[in-house]
């Protein structure tokens, strides 16, 4: 009898501290495989659409790549190493690319030595319910439409 009466009482402590325990963390969103689909779907339809061709990339809140589009006849071959490193700068930084590329031309010469990031416009942080869960880049031809593929991509999320 004392016996169950003991496993009752460390079961129920237990559980009141796996309760306790769960309290003590928030909710996470998730950039996923299929969401990174739709807003480079999205933005790869903006391009066509307006006849462009470029790189496309979106990695997750850590920087990291979930996907990665080079379209046939991509403006520059280095649009593939500049799309992801905006979209990686936009997601750490917390804020668009061209945030950097700003404090640079306003004199923060400074600011070209973080390593690994792209100062160039065309990268944009993805916020969902105020938290950034990833970043998008896009390299086109130009830095204007680099902006324009990356928000058709975010458009997406809006929808």
């Amino acid at each position: 009898m004392w016996r169950s009466v003991a496993f009752a009482v460390a079961a129920t402590v237990l559980a009141l501290s796996a309760q306790g325990a769960a309290a003590q963390f928030g909710e996470k969103k998730v950039l996923t495989l299929a969401a990174a689909q739709k807003i480079v779907a999205a933005a790869q339809a903006e391009a066509e659409r307006n006849h462009l061709a470029g790189v496309i990339a979106v990695v997750d809140d850590g920087g990291w790549l979930i996907l990665l589009l080079r379209m046939d006849n991509a403006a520059y071959v280095a649009s593939v190493e500049l799309a992801p490193g905006k979209a990686r700068t936009a997601a750490l930084f917390k804020k668009p690319s061209q945030a950097l590329e700003d404090t640079i031309n306003h004199g923060r010469v400074a600011a070209v030595t973080a390593r690994d990031f792209i100062e160039m416009q065309g990268g944009l942080p993805i916020i969902i319910d105020s938290q950034v869960i990833g970043g998008i880049g896009a390299s086109f031809d130009t830095p204007e439409h680099d902006v324009q593929i990356a928000q058709a991509g975010l458009a997406v999320l809006t929808r």
